[in-house]
């Protein structure tokens, strides 16, 4: 088992699958359960090290996707990974988990294993945190209560922090992916969220108007063309862009939309603030456009997709309609 197999619950047997992972994530809640996913390239260092081929440890397990010895981890741990149809049982013995689960803001949140090589991977890393972060900065004052979307939810951080800490919220959430919109559902079931999952390729496609959508688009050049990670064109903020301009057009009088996605710097400039200044409409909404790290990602400037390119960097946006 190379990467998790899970869809959403049409049947009664993936209805057995989602009990099950409900259930894992409340076992690791009462073992005040620990571990936020790395970016990939420090997930690849740290297995690359000879003292890290086989685990210990639950965070190995499902953190660090190490493959451990049955023994190692607790039963009921392994006895509800397998219930889940995610074990990997291996010829010699040890065993690997097919899911990851990350926690960050007080949730917990399952997702793919490492690495999320797969098109329909449900990725989280360090990025989910800022999202996290930036979204806990800028909810207050929503009405209650509130009409929450995340779009390209993946698993469902945005939304699902959103509403924990506005604590009085429905929750809509949407994805092309119906592996992510699975996890999403799960990781809401877990934390108490009122929400239903609606599978989407636009936000045009998503009923209704909302006082608050977030999201954290892909915004990387991938030449894989994987939808979890690849931008489009404009250095890979074309996503960002057009999501941006579709999500102001679904938000109630009022109404905010957040963004946290990553942004190419070309020869100085910031290609996506340059194309936002052009495209944001003149008159009926404000936005604040803001710096959250200078630098992420530097290891992609080695590669031929950003030979052009000065550097990465973290933003956030927070668009009120007035």
């Amino acid at each position: 088992m190379t990467e998790l197999q899970i869809t959403p619950v049409t049947d009664a047997g993936n209805e057995a699958q989602h009990a099950a992972l409900l259930r894992l994530l409340t076992l690791l809640r009462t073992r005040e359960y620990d571990f936020l996913a790395p970016t990939p390239a420090s997930h690849a260092r740290i297995l690359a090290r000879p003292d890290r081929q086989a685990g210990t440890t639950v965070a190995d397990l499902l953190g660090w996707s190490i493959p451990c010895a049955p023994a190692e981890i607790p039963a009921d741990i392994i006895v509800t990974l397998d219930a889940a149809g995610l074990l990997d049982r291996r010829p010699d013995g040890m065993v690997k988990a097919g899911v990851r689960v990350s926690a960050l803001f007080g949730c917990l949140f399952a997702h793919s294993p490492y690495p999320t090589s797969a098109q329909d991977s449900v990725f989280l890393g360090p990025d989910s945190y800022r999202f996290a972060d930036y979204i806990s900065r800028t909810i207050a004052g929503l009405p209650q209560p509130a009409r929450i979307l995340d779009y390209g939810a993946g698993a469902g951080v945005g939304g699902i922090v959103a509403a924990s800490l506005h604590g009085n919220a429905t929750l809509t959430i949407a994805d092309i992916n119906p592996k992510a919109l699975a996890l999403a559902a799960v990781n809401a079931t877990a934390a108490g969220i009122d929400h239903h999952t609606v599978q989407a390729s636009s936000i045009a496609e998503v009923d209704g108007s909302f006082d608050l959508i977030v999201t954290h688009p892909p915004f990387m050049i991938d030449p894989g063309r994987r939808a979890y990670r690849d931008g489009g064109d404009l250095y890979g903020g074309r996503l960002s862009l057009d999501w941006t301009l579709a999500a102001i057009q679904k938000l109630a009088p009022g109404g905010r939309f957040v963004m946290h996605t990553g942004v190419s710097i070309v020869g100085g400039r910031d290609v996506l603030r340059d194309a936002l200044r052009e495209a944001m409409p003149a008159i009926g909404f404000s936005h604040d456009y803001r710096l959250l790290d200078p630098d992420i990602y530097g290891d992609e400037l080695d590669t031929p997709a950003y030979s052009q390119v000065d550097c990465l960097a973290a933003i956030g946006l927070c668009v009120v309609r007035e």
